[in-house]
């Protein structure tokens, strides 16, 4: 299940990690609640993993390179909606008590074991052609803001716009498999500010006095969100002189994109010259986060990743899963950004904002 090679704590966390750092930032249980009783927001979350079954195994029932994939899909829907029923009844079984890391990993091991190794590759790759299609003229746009401060909120929006393409949530699920969805005006439609978390004023004064030596972006969904938020935003990086690594998941999770999909990318949007649009990429790395789902643990990144974001001075967590749901209360020994969409009812009753609000926390060290 997990990838085969040791992991260690991201060295840019608060030390000491073990006493400091929680990975998930919504408390589903406290030490006075019954062991043996599922709680009220044990079983709000429960129930919205239960509701993403039927889109999943959709997807599963259609994967080629499964055979007998209806008929495994239906097994993944029972296997994993028992160990969900499961939990509400004994909040101890299946590993538990539940929280979003146990509860993405079970539907994860659940797929594996059946043989699904990336249920969303079709979509992925489609996205992933559409959104290079769009690349030049998103960084040209970029390009055309003269004003510094203004051209950071630029690329910010870009990200969040981008950060709408999730799979893993059922309601925008829905809404993808109707409509597709269109990167501008999803730019154009964000939320109204001030957002649910808003710090985006206090980082374009950073921004327009400071260059980073060396920035870490743990990324997220394949398509929009990476190619026409997240590497846009590296590219701004580069011409500040900042050496950027894109960390990215070792085996596939939902639509998110893997360390092998997104080398070849890059690779894919570089010239012969090795520039990305008009800018020199040679310090532009893609690592492996040792990560396998759509949230991340930081105390257990892969020696790869923490050997080169050692040094590095900026983290930038993106997506709801690694930047929301796990890790927004993450206290980093650098200045950190954490950016992503709300895209589940339960996590904006949470912070107290509206469905599809933003989050951008910036913290200086």
């Amino acid at each position: 299940m997990e990838s085969s090679s040791p992991s260690v704590p991201f060295p840019l966390l608060q030390a000491p990690v073990e006493s400091t750092y929680r990975a998930c930032t919504i408390p589903y249980r406290f030490a006075s609640d019954n062991p043996r009783k599922a709680t009220p927001v044990e079983i709000q979350w429960i129930d919205l993993f239960l509701n993403s079954v039927p889109s999943f195994r959709q997807r599963a029932e259609n994967d080629p390179t499964v055979p007998d994939a209806p008929a495994k899909a239906e097994k993944f829907a029972q296997r994993y909606t028992a160990m969900l029923e499961e939990l509400k009844k004994n909040p101890e079984s299946n590993g538990g008590p539940p929280d979003c890391i146990l509860l993405c990993r079970l539907r994860e091991l659940v797929l594996r074991e059946l043989g699904f190794r990336d249920i969303f590759k079709k979509v992925k790759d489609e996205e992933n052609a559409k959104a290079m299609s769009l690349f030049e003229g998103v960084v040209q746009r970029n390009d055309e803001i003269e004003d510094d401060g203004k051209r950071a909120e630029n690329l910010i929006r870009g990200i969040l716009a981008g950060n709408i393409f999730d799979l893993g949530s059922a309601q925008l699920a829905e809404v993808f498999a109707k409509d597709g969805m269109s990167f501008l005006a999803s730019c154009q439609n964000l939320v109204s500010r001030p957002w649910v978390i808003d710090d985006l004023d206090a980082f374009q004064n950073k921004w327009t006095k400071k260059s980073w030596e060396k920035a870490v972006i743990f990324v997220d969904n394949s398509g929009a969100d990476i190619i026409l938020g997240i590497l846009p935003f590296a590219r701004e990086l580069l011409r500040h002189g900042t050496k950027v690594i894109l960390a990215a998941n070792d085996m596939p999770s939902i639509n998110d994109v893997t360390y092998p999909e997104l080398v070849e990318i890059i690779n894919k949007l570089k010239d012969e010259n090795g520039k990305l649009a008009g800018v020199d990429a040679s310090d532009l790395l893609v690592a492996n986060s040792g990560n396998d789902l759509p949230v991340i643990d930081l105390s257990s990144v892969s020696p790869e990743l923490a050997y080169l974001a050692n040094d590095a001075d900026l983290v930038v967590l993106e997506g709801m899963g690694r930047a929301i749901e796990t890790n927004l209360y993450a206290q980093m020994k650098c200045d950190s950004i954490k950016i992503g969409m709300v895209k589940h009812p339960e996590v904006a009753q949470f912070l107290g904002g509206r469905l599809y609000d933003c989050v951008f926390k910036f913290n200086e060290a």
